[in-house]
């Protein structure tokens, strides 16, 4: 098959020119290769241009074997971040932030300070992250986070030809730390609820206590989803918030963390009057600011006096000085969902029922998190074993040695 001409284009990477060739093999399949021409982006865009030409002509049709200069891989750090920018499109927003954290915070440290290139990367480098993260003193998910970005990027670079296989994969991540889940009982709840009544967030509190909501999703509760006739209320919308160009913004957007998040509920009569409450407020905040008022939230539920939303962050930093300032004990905002399940497993609600309630993508997910509260399960088992333990007993046993007996094997 005759050889296809060699393309390529420039851009910019750390202050400095990178080509990209398209590359084509004998089947006419397409490989991207990066070159790191270590040419300065200001005033030398004529300079890098000669310098991708003459990489075209080299790799060209009828062009010696390049040179180890113009094979090198990129450095890993760079790598990296190459990808994380070429992956953003296809992953929610939290998690390449996430991501980008984990980059900034050790990743690019860890593999520029051994100057390895992407080629270079083997498992003992993978497995001497896992020590330097444990080093620090952090537990093994987070270890088991780190692989994970790693092991993603390098399952990219084999995708694309760039390395032959994934040497992440031939290490060995820690065991998952077992995660127990914190919340309120029924009578600290109780002592928030009442604590908090004429909190700006009283609303946001209560609504993610009932319905077991994420932050996002109380946030993003809208007039618009609850029917107050038929008495339902859609989890559909969520409010998350964003570092851009240094400043804070918050997202608005109908997207849910799974399909599974997407679900409507029936609107509890204690939360009916909230919602009327709360209503009633806006109104009167409406009337009574007139143009300060921000009409942009007029939709939304959670709203401040002004009606601007609340940030995702308030409400977490602020939760936590109200529960210092009433002397309750430390939660954090998010176990207010865990909160809820725990209370739905103590009124004996099956855990399949929790997981719809709660917007779980899976009953594992559901199970994993809570199955060591679930204490209904636990003493039908109890009782199950105590009555394959328990003696039989003659046909003519009185009714009352049978009770007696019952009796004795329970206290076993």
């Amino acid at each position: 098959m005759e050889q296809r001409e060699i393309t390529g284009s420039l851009y910019e990477r750390n202050g400095k020119y990178t080509a990209v060739l398209n590359l084509y093999d004998e089947t006419g399949k397409r490989k991207q290769k990066s070159i790191a021409l270590g040419i300065p982006v200001k005033g030398n865009k004529r300079k890098a241009q000669a310098r991708l030409e003459e990489l075209k002509r080299e790799y060209g049709p009828g062009a010696a074997t390049p040179s180890p200069k113009h094979t090198e891989s990129p450095l890993f750090a760079d790598f990296l971040r190459d990808w994380l920018k070429i992956t953003a499109p296809t992953i929610e927003r939290t998690t390449y932030r996430s991501y980008e954290g984990m980059i900034d915070a050790r990743l690019d440290a860890f593999f520029r300070e051994r100057k390895l290139r992407l080629c270079d990367v083997e498992p003992r480098h993978i497995r001497e992250l896992h020590e330097s993260i444990f080093k620090d003193g952090c537990n093994a998910n987070t270890v088991i986070h780190y692989h994970a970005v790693v092991r993603k990027a390098l399952q990219y670079a084999v995708k694309n030809e760039m390395i032959s296989e994934n040497v992440a994969d031939k290490v060995d991540r820690p065991k998952t730390s077992k995660y127990l889940a914190g919340f309120y009982s029924k009578e600290e709840l109780a002592d928030l609820f009442k604590a908090t009544c004429d909190d700006p967030i009283a609303t946001v509190i209560q609504l993610t206590a009932y319905y077991g909501l994420r932050r996002s999703e109380v946030l993003g509760i809208r007039w618009s989803a609850i029917d107050f006739e038929r008495g339902t209320i859609s989890i559909n919308h969520k409010v998350t918030e964003d570092v851009v160009n240094g400043k804070h913004k918050i997202i608005t957007e109908d997207k849910l963390k799974t399909k599974s998040s997407f679900r409507t509920l029936p609107l509890i009569p204690a939360m009916r009057e909230l919602l009327l409450e709360q209503q009633r407020k806006q109104e009167n905040y409406r009337a009574l600011f007139k143009r300060s008022y921000c009409t942009d939230y007029l939709d939304y539920v959670c709203v401040d006096e002004m009606g601007k939303l609340f940030r995702p962050n308030y409400i977490t930093d602020h939760f936590r000085l109200l529960l210092q300032r009433n002397a309750l004990r430390p939660i954090r905002f998010h176990d207010l969902r865990h909160s809820c399940a725990s209370l739905l497993l103590s009124q004996g609600i099956p855990m399949k029922q929790i997981q719809d309630w709660l917007g779980h993508s899976t009953f594992a997910t559901t199970a994993d998190i809570y199955s060591h509260l679930d204490f209904n399960s636990k003493q039908e088992s109890a009782e199950a074993i105590a009555q394959a333990f328990a003696p039989e007993l003659p046909a003519e046993a009185t009714e009352q040695e049978k009770i007696q007996s019952c009796g004795m094997t329970m206290g076993m």
